[in-house]
This record gives structure tokens, C-alpha cells and sequence, in this order.
């Protein structure tokens, strides 16, 4: 009897190591110096190059580029009344940019630094962070923060086509890895909503992907295995949630204001957390590539 009571202990005592270790908190290190960045650092993305992006470099209206050593430094300036947020790449290398006091998604063009429009629409509230398919299409969060609400876009070349209206304060967004489905989150609700997407870019059957209790939402983005890693604003973390809904990972970070995250770097499995209460990047080792690499 005694022999099968430790038995039983021991296997009580692996799985209980099983799942901490599974839910244990890891932690990020700086990639960049603090405060190269304004308040309104926003939007990382990696180009095809590998190389960083996010706006708001040293003043806001602004666009910095850091390399593989963490420099950065001032890849371009946008138009008069710009002011960019989120960022996102397609396959061609052209870079898009969420303008919230322009009320525009504005194009880079591979090979070029100086933004044009590539989709202006005056009812947007403040065009917030940008997702894309895999066939191209652009979708844009927009919230209001002032009323605590928002709505969602699909952005195609000179077009703004609204989705859904009347949501909470929608902040961070993004399409899966197979084009099927798109999360969005509202960040005073505390809401990350899923639906079905259609190849053409339609929404549909929509429903509550995760409800958090405490704290508030900013960017997010998706691994190739369709895990979907949440900035945790105020809360100082990314929670990695799977496919199901359930949190399977949480990074902190030293600050407490994560705004966006993207991947990059070796093998694809680095990730770069703007903060912006530091003004910086902080960075930490995902298990899988981010989707699109």
C-alpha cells in the first residue's frame, strides 16, 4: 500500500510540475535604449529585410527603423497632419500605415520613404492598428475613445468599407494564419471578439473569443500555429492565448504600457514589444515564427 501511495504522490507531484512549468512567467530584455521613442510608439513591423519599424521616432509624425543591434534611427517623416499607429507589410514589401489624425491609411511603396494616401475616409474616428490577410486585404480598428466605442474597416486602394459599428473601444486586430478568422479587441471592455472571414473580406458569425477581468488590451498578432499574443496594457505582459481560448503562456515586461508587439529576428521567433511608458522596445523568444514568415 505504501508503495502505491508514493506512486500516486509522485504522479500528483508531475503533474503539478507539468503545469507550472507550462504557465510559468517568463521574462523580456530591452532591445533598445529608452525613450528613442515618444510616448506614441506604436505599430512594429519587420520588413523582408528583417528590418524594425514603429512610429513616433524622437517626435511624433515619424517613422524609425532599427536594425539587428537595436540602433534606430529616422527612416522617414510623414505628410503635414499625419500621425501614424499601426504598421503592417504586404508580400511586395510595401508598407502601410494607420494616419488616426489624417483619417487615412497611407502607402509607403517598397523601395521609397515618402507616404502617400493610399485610403482616406473623413467619418473615421482615428484609424488605430491594421491587420492583412493573406491575399492582401487591410482591416483597420477605430476607436473612440472619448465615447468608449469604436468600429471596425476593411481598407482596400482608396476605400474604406465598414464592417461592424457600434463595438466597444476596438484597439488591437488580426487575421489567423489560415485567412479564416479575425480577432479584434475592445480595450476598456476588455472584450477580444472572433468571426469568420470570408476570402472577400466579409465578417461574419461573430463571438467571444476571451473576456479578461483586469487591465486593458492594445496590439496583438498571430504565430504560424495561430496563437494569439495580447499586449496587456497597464498590466506590464503579453498573454499568448491558443486557437481554443485558453492562455498557454505570459511574458513580463519591465514596462507597463505595452502598446504592440510583431515578430522577427532569427528564425522569425523573435518578438518586439513597444512600450510606452519607456518609450522603447523590449523583446522575448516566441516557440513559433510569426505567420507571416
Amino acid at each position: 500500500m505504501i508503495n502505491k501511495y508514493l506512486i500516486i504522490i509522485a504522479i500528483l507531484s508531475l503533474v503539478i510540475s507539468c503545469k507550472s512549468n507550462n504557465n510559468k512567467m517568463d521574462i523580456s530584455t530591452d532591445f533598445t535604449h529608452e525613450n528613442l521613442f515618444t510616448a506614441g510608439i506604436e505599430g512594429p513591423a519587420v520588413d523582408h529585410e528583417g528590418n524594425l519599424y514603429a512610429v513616433n521616432f524622437k517626435e511624433e509624425g515619424t517613422i524609425g527603423v532599427v536594425d539587428s543591434n537595436g540602433k534606430a534611427t529616422l527612416f522617414t517623416k510623414l505628410p503635414n497632419g499625419s500621425t501614424g499607429n499601426g504598421i503592417r507589410f504586404d508580400q511586395l514589401g510595401n508598407m502601410y500605415i494607420a494616419d488616426y489624425t489624417g483619417h487615412n491609411v497611407l502607402i509607403i511603396v517598397k523601395g521609397e520613404k515618402e507616404a502617400h494616401v493610399f485610403a482616406h475616409n473623413p467619418s473615421a474616428n482615428q484609424p488605430n492598428d491594421l491587420a492583412i490577410a493573406p491575399n492582401g486585404i487591410l482591416f483597420a480598428s477605430d476607436p473612440n475613445w472619448k465615447n468608449n466605442t469604436g468600429q471596425i474597416w476593411k481598407v482596400t486602394a482608396g476605400k474604406f468599407e465598414l464592417l461592424e459599428a457600434n463595438m466597444g473601444t476596438t484597439n488591437g486586430i488580426e487575421v489567423d494564419p489560415t485567412g479564416t478568422k479575425l480577432y479584434v479587441n475592445e480595450s476598456i471592455q476588455r472584450n477580444i471578439w472572433v468571426y469568420d472571414l470570408s476570402k472577400s473580406g466579409a465578417i461574419s458569425n461573430k463571438k467571444l473569443f476571451y473576456k479578461f477581468n483586469d487591465f486593458g488590451m492594445d496590439g496583438m498578432r498571430c504565430d504560424a500555429k495561430g496563437n494569439l499574443y495580447v499586449c496587456r496594457y497597464d498590466a506590464g505582459k503579453v498573454a499568448v492565448i491558443n486557437p481554443e481560448g485558453e492562455i498557454i503562456r505570459e511574458i513580463q515586461l519591465k514596462g507597463k504600457k505595452p502598446t504592440n508587439i510583431t515578430f522577427g529576428g532569427k528564425n522569425k521567433k523573435q518578438c518586439f514589444v513597444t512600450l510606452a511608458d519607456r518609450g522603447c522596445f523590449e523583446t522575448f523568444t516566441a516557440g513559433h515564427p510569426g505567420k507571416h514568415f
